[in-house]
C-alpha cells in the first residue's frame, strides 16, 4: 500500500433464514436480559393474580404519522417524463438465459450505466447484460452480450457494441465504472455469474479485457453483484468493492428444488443458499491490483454458524463520519446490512449494528437490494436509502451524530412504499429546486406471484417521492410525471443522467428479460442549475469521492461524486444542482479527497463547468 498521509476531511456542514438472522438475536439477547431483570420484581403478582382470559388479537394498521397537507400536494411540479427508448434509437433487450428450469441468476440481473465513454461530455449508455446457459444456446443463434450505445448528446443513440470490446458473452449482473490508472478515460468492470471482469478504456468507444493482469477476476465460483470503484487508503488511485451475493451453483439450485404452491418450480429465496464473502482489491498501480479481502476486515462470518455473512446486492460508498476516509455501506438480501467504517490503516471496522443501519426499527433483517446515499436534509444531515423486499417498506436511514434511525414513516416514504418488490433506488433533484428527491424502480421475482398473493404483481410501477422540505417526502402521481414513467415493467437497475444536455436529469429504468425504459425529463419550470465535472491531480483523476457545498439563495445543499448508486447500476458522475429561482450562487466549496478545500468565486449558471484540483 502506498504511504500517502493526509489532513482530515473538512466538515460538510420476506425471507429470513434462522442461521441468518442469529447475528440479529445475539445483538437483542442483552436487551431481553435487560428487560427480563426489569420485569423480576413483578413476577410473583404476575403469577398469583386472577388471569383473565385473552380476547382476540389486533392489528394496528400502519399509516403515516400525519397525512400531508392539501396545500402541499398541489405544490408537487409538473414534470413529465416522456419515454423515448425506440425514438432515440435503444433496441437491446435483456436476455436471461432461461429455459424453464428457474435458475436465480435468471431473475437477478438488470444493471445498467450512464457515463461519458468517449469524452465527448455526453453520456453512452452501457446495458449489462446475461446469457444463455452453456448448452442452450439455439441453433444458428449468436450469445447474448452488453450492449454500448453512443450518445450524440441531443439525446439520440447509436449502437457501438459490435467491435467495442465490451461485445464478449458472460453472464452479467452488474457494473462499475472509474478511471483506475488516471488516464482521463473511464473502465469498466462487470460482475457477472464466474466472478468479475475488468475492460480497459482504449479511447474512442474501444475496450480492452484485462481481468487476469489486473488480478481482479476472483473465484470462477463466485457470483458477484454489486461493485464499485472507491479510494479506500487515499493514494489518489481507484480500489475496486466486489460484493457477492450467495453461493451458488446449478447443482446447488436444483438441489434446493424451491417450490410454490399452485406454481410449482419457482426461484428461490436467498435463505436457502449460504452467503458469501465479498473482495477487495488495492490498486498498487500500472493496472495492477492485489486482493486484501481477508486482511482489509470486509469478510465478515455469522459468529453463531461460521459462515460468510454477507448476501450482497448493493453497496454505497460514503464517508459516513466526515473523517475524510470512505467508508462501505453493504445491503444484503435477508441478512443484516454492513457498515464498514475506515480505520485509515487499510483496514476497516464493521459496524452495523452499532450505527443502526444493520436492521429494521424492530431488529429485523430485510430483503436489502439497491441503496444510495445523499444529504438531502436543509442542515445536510446524510441518509441511506435502501430498497427493499415486497411488503417491506423502503428504508431511510438518517444520521444523528454518526448513528442512524430510519425515519422512512416520519419522512412520508414508509407506508407508501410497503407493497412492492424495490431494486434500483436513487436520489436526484429532477425538478432543479435544490433538494434531492428519490426514485424507486419495481419489479417481482416470480412470474405467477399474483397467483400465490393477490396483492403482488410480476410487472410493478415505479416510484417517485418528492422532497418537499419540511412537509417530507410525497408520493408523485401519474398527472403530475406523466404515466410513462409509471408503466408497470419487472424493474431492476436503475440510473440518471442529463443525455441531452438541457440540464435536468433522465432516466433509465433496466427490467429482467425485457426491454428498458429511457425516460426524457421534460420538465418546463424554468429553474436554474449548476453542473460541475470534477478533474482531480491528487485526488482520483474523476473526483470520485469528493464533495461540493454549493448555497444559492442563503441554503446549502452537497453532492458527491460517487457513480455507484441503485440496483447494481452506475449513474453520470457530473454533479448537478438545482437553483429553483436564484438567479446566483452564494458560494461554492469543494472538498477533494486529497484534504484540499477548494473555493470558487464564480460560476456560470445553466451550463457544465470544469472544475481541476489545485496542484
Amino acid at each position: 500500500m502506498k504511504d500517502a498521509p493526509r489532513k482530515p476531511e473538512p466538515e460538510l456542514e420476506e425471507y429470513a433464514a434462522a442461521d441468518d438472522q442469529a447475528v440479529g438475536k445475539g445483538i437483542r439477547f442483552s436487551l431481553l436480559a435487560l428487560t427480563a431483570l426489569v420485569a423480576l420484581g413483578g413476577v410473583a403478582y404476575l403469577v398469583l393474580r386472577p388471569q383473565k382470559v385473552a380476547g382476540p388479537i389486533k392489528v394496528t394498521a400502519l399509516s403515516a404519522p400525519a397525512a400531508a397537507s392539501l396545500k402541499a400536494l398541489e405544490d408537487i411540479p409538473n414534470t413529465p417524463f416522456i419515454d423515448i427508448t425506440a425514438a432515440s434509437g435503444i433496441t437491446f433487450r435483456h436476455e436471461t438465459g432461461a429455459y424453464g428450469d428457474k435458475l436465480l441468476p435468471e431473475t437477478m440481473g438488470g444493471g445498467v450505466a450512464f457515463a461519458d465513454l468517449d469524452g465527448d461530455d455526453a453520456p453512452e449508455l452501457l446495458f449489462v447484460n446475461s446469457t444463455q446457459w452453456p448448452g442452450k444456446l439455439p441453433a444458428g443463434a449468436k450469445p447474448a452480450t452488453p450492449a454500448l450505445y453512443r450518445n450524440n448528446g441531443k439525446g439520440q443513440f447509436t449502437d457501438a457494441t459490435t467491435g467495442s470490446g465490451l461485445d464478449v458473452p458472460l453472464y452479467g449482473m452488474g457494473v462499475a465504472l472509474g478511471d483506475y490508472d488516471n488516464d482521463g478515460k473511464t473502465d469498466v468492470f462487470l460482475s457477472t455469474v464466474g466472478g468479475g471482469r475488468l475492460f480497459h478504456n482504449e479511447g474512442g468507444l474501444k475496450f480492452r479485457e484485462v481481468t487476469a493482469t489486473a488480478g481482479v477476476a476472483g473465484d470462477p465460483r463466485d457470483w458477484s453483484t454489486a461493485s464499485s470503484f472507491f479510494d479506500y487508503d487515499n493514494d489518489g488511485d481507484l480500489d475496486l468493492y466486489v460484493g457477492n451475493y450467495v453461493r451458488w451453483s446449478p447443482e446447488i439450485d436444483r438441489e434446493v428444488n424451491y417450490t410454490l404452491v399452485g406454481v410449482g418450480r419457482a426461484y428461490g429465496p436467498p435463505m436457502n443458499f449460504e452467503g458469501s464473502f465479498p473482495r477487495l482489491y488495492r490498486n498498487d498501480g500500472q493496472g495492477k491490483f492485489t486482493d486484501v479481502s481477508a486482511a482489509s476486515g470486509v469478510q465478515v462470518k455469522n459468529p453463531a454458524t461460521g459462515v460468510p455473512l454477507a448476501k450482497t446486492l448493493g453497496v454505497a460508498p460514503v464517508d459516513y463520519n466526515r473523517d475524510g476516509w470512505m467508508d462501505l455501506v453493504v445491503a444484503n438480501d435477508t441478512t443484516q446490512n454492513l457498515l464498514f467504517e475506515n480505520q485509515k490503516n487499510g483496514t476497516f471496522q464493521e459496524v452495523g449494528a452499532l450505527s443502526g443501519l444493520a436492521f429494521d426499527s424492530y431488529g429485523n433483517t430485510r430483503g436489502a437490494m439497491g441503496v444510495d446515499t445523499s444529504r438531502f436534509t436543509a442542515d445536510g444531515k446524510l441518509g441511506v436509502g435502501i430498497g427493499n423486499f415486497a411488503n417491506e417498506m423502503t428504508a431511510l436511514y438518517v444520521e444523528n451524530g454518526v448513528n442512524f434511525t430510519d425515519e422512512a414513516i416520519s419522512w412520508g416514504i414508509g407506508p407508501a412504499s410497503r407493497l412492492p418488490l424495490k431494486f434500483g433506488l436513487f436520489f436526484f433533484d429532477y425538478d432543479l429546486d435544490g433538494r434531492p428527491d428519490l426514485l424507486t424502480s419495481n419489479g417481482h421475482l416470480e412470474e405467477e406471484i399474483s397467483k400465490v398473493q393477490a396483492s403482488q404483481s410480476y410487472r410493478q410501477p415505479a416510484q417517485l417521492f418528492w422532497n418537499a422540505g419540511d412537509a417530507g417526502f410525497l408520493n408523485v402521481s401519474t398527472n403530475r410525471a406523466g404515466a410513462d414513467l409509471f408503466g408497470p415493467i419487472v424493474g431492476r437497475g436503475s440510473a440518471f443522467a442529463d443525455v441531452d444536455r438541457d440540464g435536468d436529469l433522465d432516466v433509465v429504468l433496466t427490467q429482467v428479460g425485457g426491454a428498458p425504459r429511457l425516460l426524457r425529463n421534460d420538465q418546463q419550470l424554468n429553474h436554474h442549475f449548476v453542473r460541475l465535472k470534477l478533474v482531480g491531480t491528487k485526488s482520483p483523476r474523476d473526483g470520485q469521492g469528493a464533495w461540493v457545498k454549493l448555497t444559492a439563495g442563503g441554503k446549502p445543499q452537497w453532492a458527491q461524486v460517487m457513480p455507484t448508486k441503485s440496483y447494481l447500476s452506475s449513474s453520470e458522475s457530473v454533479l448537478t444542482f438545482g437553483l429553483g429561482s436564484n438567479t446566483k450562487i452564494d458560494s461554492l466549496e469543494v472538498h477533494w479527497p486529497s484534504g484540499a478545500r477548494q473555493t470558487l468565486d464564480t460560476v456560470p449558471l445553466d451550463q457544465l463547468t470544469v472544475v481541476e484540483e489545485p496542484r
